[in-house]
């Protein structure tokens, strides 16, 4: 089991690293893009080469997990959905209220499928997180036993919305579903999830 973080040290980290990640988010939609000239992709190579350089100086050899702070806050930071410190991560910021839980957030070009649609794996990971929340508010900590995804049209990509609610409980297991739906309040792919409690 990791050390609990000082709630001083993990507020130090969040301020340096947060604003790294939101840059780090605009040079992945930057480079994907890019119709930049030859010199000037070339030039950002060498200062992305040299960034990289500066940021290894010091590397834990294991991903970051799960810490936490010594006031009891989960710091998942290297989540691929809501991590503060992974650029590839939305990031998901889950709100609750009435029974469900719900996100809203913005897909742009680095979680492009089909063009101008959002990955089908990408939908899945969305509800994957949203309807895990959701088991894991009735209660104790639940991981995914199954997910059951079904595409109703495409998602594309823009703002949506990602909502889920609690359909019922048996013994350890939570039954969770939910949708994404876009701007338009359209749904666009649904999901079943059975999450179970670790005993």
């Amino acid at each position: 089991m990791t050390e609990p973080i000082p709630a001083v040290d993990a507020e130090q980290a969040r301020a340096r690293y947060g604003p790294l990640t939101q840059s780090v988010r605009r040079l992945i939609d930057a480079t994907i893009r890019s119709e930049a000239d030859d010199a000037d992709v070339a030039h950002a190579h060498r200062l992305i080469d040299e960034a990289v350089e500066l940021l290894s100086s010091r590397l834990n050899p294991k991903p970051f997990g799960v810490r936490q702070d010594t006031d009891g806050r989960p710091l998942p930071w290297g989540n691929v959905a809501i991590g503060l410190r992974n650029a590839v991560a939305p990031p998901l910021q889950v709100h609750s209220g009435d029974g469900r839980s719900w996100v809203e957030v913005t897909m742009g070009a680095p979680y492009e499928g089909p063009p101008g649609q959002v990955h089908g794996g990408i939908c899945a990971l969305l509800l994957d997180h949203v309807l895990g929340a959701t088991a894991h508010r009735s209660g104790a900590p639940a991981v995914t036993g199954t997910l059951t995804i079904r595409y109703l049209r495409p998602t594309w990509l823009g703002r949506l919305r990602v909502e889920a609610w609690i359909d019922r409980e048996q013994d350890s297991k939570t039954f969770a579903a939910g949708h994404i739906t876009d701007t338009e309040g359209v749904v666009t792919v649904q999901a079943e999830g059975v999450f179970l409690r670790p005993r």
